[in-house]
Formats: C-alpha cells, sequence, structure tokens
C-alpha cells in the first residue's frame, strides 16, 4: 500500500492531466522597482523620514554623506543597519570612502543625508546586459564574450 500523492490528496490528479498547463497564466510574483535616489537629500523631519531614509540609503548601492549633529561628515558606504524602538537604540554602520575602518553611527546623531555617491551597478540589469550583447553580435564586433562587464 502506497500513500496518496500530493494531487491526489487534493482531488486534483486527473484535471491536472486533462489540463495543459499555460505559463503565461500561472501566478508570477512581481519583480522589485528600485527607486533612483543617486543624489537625493531627503528632508529629515521626522522620525519616520529618518527611518524611511536610511533604509534607502542601506540598499543603494554607491556612497552616503551622513552630516552629524556635532558638524562633522562622513561620505561612505551603508553596509549595516540595526533598527531598533527608539533612535538611540538604531544605528547604521559604514564603510568610510577615505578609510578602511568601520564607523558606527546611532540615528539619533544623524542631521542630514546625501546620496553622493554614484550607484555602480545602476543600469546593469541582466536585460540591460543581453541587449548590449545582441546589438554588438549584430554589428559584427568581433571580440565579444559571455563575461560582465566590469561595474567600475
Amino acid at each position: 500500500m502506497s500513500a496518496p500523492t500530493h494531487a491526489e490528496r487534493h482531488g486534483t490528479a486527473k484535471a491536472a492531466l486533462d489540463q495543459k498547463i499555460d505559463p503565461e497564466t500561472l501566478e508570477v510574483a512581481p519583480g522589485t522597482v528600485h527607486e533612483s535616489v543617486e543624489g537625493w537629500v531627503p528632508d529629515l523631519a521626522s522620525e519616520s523620514e529618518l527611518r524611511d531614509a536610511l533604509e534607502k540609503a542601506f540598499d543603494y548601492r554607491g556612497d552616503v554623506a551622513v552630516t552629524k549633529k556635532d558638524g562633522s561628515k562622513i561620505d561612505g558606504y551603508i553596509f549595516d543597519r540595526v533598527t531598533g524602538t527608539t533612535l538611540e537604540s538604531s544605528f547604521v554602520r559604514l564603510l568610510p570612502r577615505d578609510s578602511n575602518q568601520r564607523v558606527k553611527i546611532s540615528y539619533a546623531e544623524i542631521a542630514a543625508l546625501a546620496f553622493s555617491g554614484r550607484d555602480p551597478a545602476a543600469g546593469k540589469s541582466w536585460e540591460a546586459w543581453v541587449r548590449k550583447y545582441w546589438e554588438k553580435k549584430s554589428s559584427g564586433e568581433g571580440s565579444l564574450t559571455l563575461q560582465p562587464e566590469s561595474l567600475e
């Protein structure tokens, strides 16, 4: 005696075999749309605006200029963040552009943000790469490879 299959338990085995599956009608999860924040200087008037801007800064692939309330500025790549219940218990960690030292800054210390650096991966989607590849191939360019271009 064998256990029924998943489709048999749900009474759909025969129906699934009788139907052709159309991939165009299957459920498809939507993709993620990344908004361009390069060059953006957000208003940080409220706690929610600060938290939203720092989430976008964490997702951003370029450098962000952080101005602290004491007037000092740090320009670098935000690679980590911890969101606590208060601004004092929340912080970001970044790699400064001019140093290998990792810096930890509390949300409560941040006065301003500026998305200063160029996003090195902007426009580097698979579709854009394939389009460029076929354009080069159709133009007869001889040195085509299937290796990706450098991000820099």
